[in-house]
């Protein structure tokens, strides 16, 4: 399998072109590699009934038209020593997202960013290791991004993963 990597943190996905519909194929090999991105091309190719070849071009394939944009480890953030988790709401000034957004990926802790239609303009996921480095990210790290003009901040308390796959039939 490739090892290729996805896009560096603040890029946005996509090329702007089209990839074809997945076929039920497609989607079992989505949904085992969800599940196990380290299984062996054999390993994969059994479990969605496949031949070797046909699953390596198929993995090669996901990978080249970007539906597959790496492989990575996921890591539990409590006991990898990011006990404090938070969705930041950010609104923003208008034409300002792509200088917001380049320095948000910057910004140690935050793993995840969203530009939103609605109330607020940007969402970020920051996983920090107590309440204080999360009142200094929100405090002294986005709020003086240029172009923020306010936050929102909520805590999770607890987080899980949905029980269905979306690639699941």
């Amino acid at each position: 399998m490739s090892q290729e990597t996805g896009p560096e943190a603040g890029t946005p996905v996509g090329s702007g072109r089209s990839v074809g519909p997945l076929d039920e194929v497609d989607r079992r090999i989505l949904d085992e590699l969800v599940g196990d991105g380290r299984m062996s091309i054999r390993t994969l190719a059994e479990r969605v009934h496949v031949s070797r070849t046909n699953a390596y071009a198929r993995v090669e394939r996901l990978l080249r038209d970007g539906v597959v944009t790496g492989f990575r480890a996921r890591v539990a953030p409590e006991p990898a020593g990011l006990g404090t988790s938070a969705y930041i709401a950010l609104t923003i000034e208008q034409n300002t997202w792509r200088e917001v957004s380049a320095e948000l990926a910057r910004v140690r802790y935050v793993e995840h960013v969203a530009l939103l239609s609605g109330e607020h303009d940007v969402l970020a996921l920051v996983r920090a290791p107590d309440n204080a480095t999360l009142r200094d990210v929100v405090l002294d790290r986005v709020q003086h991004i240029g172009g923020v003009l306010s936050t929102r901040t909520w805590l999770v308390f607890e987080e899980f993963d949905g029980e269905r796959s979306p690639w699941q039939g």
